[in-house]
Parts: C-alpha cells; sequence; structure tokens
C-alpha cells in the first residue's frame, strides 16, 4: 500500500470530517472511499463511451421492428 501526502482546502477537510464523522469511518476511510468512487463514475462512463460507439441503430430498428405488438402488462402501463 502506498503513501500520498494531500493538500486539501480547510473548507472541505472540515466537511470531510463532519462527514467521515456522521458515517463513523476514519478520514483515511473516506478518502479511500471517495476515490473509489470517482474512479468507478469514471470508469463506468468510459465503458458506455465505448459501448455507444459499437452501437448501430439500424440494429436497434431492426431489434424493435421484431418486438410484438402488445398491450403492456398489468402494472406496467404509463400513468
Amino acid at each position: 500500500m502506498a503513501n500520498y501526502a494531500l493538500r486539501v482546502p480547510d473548507s472541505l477537510l472540515d466537511f470531510a470530517r463532519q462527514v467521515a464523522e456522521e458515517e463513523h469511518v476514519s478520514m483515511n476511510q473516506f478518502f479511500v472511499m471517495a476515490i473509489a468512487e470517482k474512479v468507478s463514475a469514471l470508469k463506468t462512463e468510459a465503458y458506455f463511451r465505448m459501448r455507444q460507439s459499437r452501437g448501430d441503430l439500424s440494429s436497434l430498428d431492426t431489434w424493435l421492428a421484431a418486438t410484438p405488438d402488445l398491450a403492456p402488462e398489468k402494472g406496467d402501463e404509463l400513468p
């Protein structure tokens, strides 16, 4: 495991300390979780952008055309 010195504005550090205390976690654990959440969000966005670039709208049209034209099942109706 590595160490990384981090400079954080006082106001942000105070808020992070408050949230960590409310969540009953250490500051270290809070920062690690925050970094993990951000990395996860960025990787998820990149994954969906890659999938989008492989998409083919004509294939979607074909798939939708093959879908049966049925009324929604009970409970699935639009309000």
